[in-house]
C-alpha cells in the first residue's frame, strides 16, 4: 500500500476549516481514481503548541495507483480545493510498512 500524508496547519477559524474540508473537500478527494482509503485525524500535541491542526491520509494499492491519482484531474481539482483554504500543508508519500507486533 502507498499513503499520501497532508499535514494542514492551524486554522485562523477552525469551525470555518471545519465546514469547508467536510463539505467541500472531502467529495473531491472521494473522487479520486484508485482511493482505496481515506482518514482523518486531529492531532493532540504531547506537548508544547498545537502546529497541526488535521492529518489526511489517503491510501492507495500501490505506487502505480497512487500515481495514476496525483496525476488526475480530481487531484488537481482538489489540490486547488486545498490551497483556497488558506491553511499552510506539508504533503508527503510513501509506502506503507506494517510492523510485525
Amino acid at each position: 500500500m502507498h499513503r499520501f500524508t497532508v499535514q494542514y496547519a492551524v486554522p485562523a477559524d477552525p469551525a470555518a476549516f471545519d465546514r469547508a474540508y467536510t463539505d467541500e473537500h472531502v467529495p473531491l478527494v472521494r473522487a479520486l481514481p484508485g482511493l482505496a482509503g481515506f482518514s482523518l485525524c486531529h492531532p493532540e500535541p504531547a506537548g508544547g503548541d498545537k502546529t497541526v491542526y488535521l492529518v489526511a491520509q489517503l491510501d492507495f494499492a500501490n505506487a502505480e495507483a497512487l500515481q495514476e491519482a496525483l496525476r488526475s484531474d480530481a487531484m488537481a481539482a482538489a489540490g486547488r480545493h486545498a490551497a483556497s483554504l488558506g491553511v499552510p500543508m506539508t504533503m508527503f508519500s510513501g509506502e506503507v510498512v506494517d510492523v510485525d507486533l
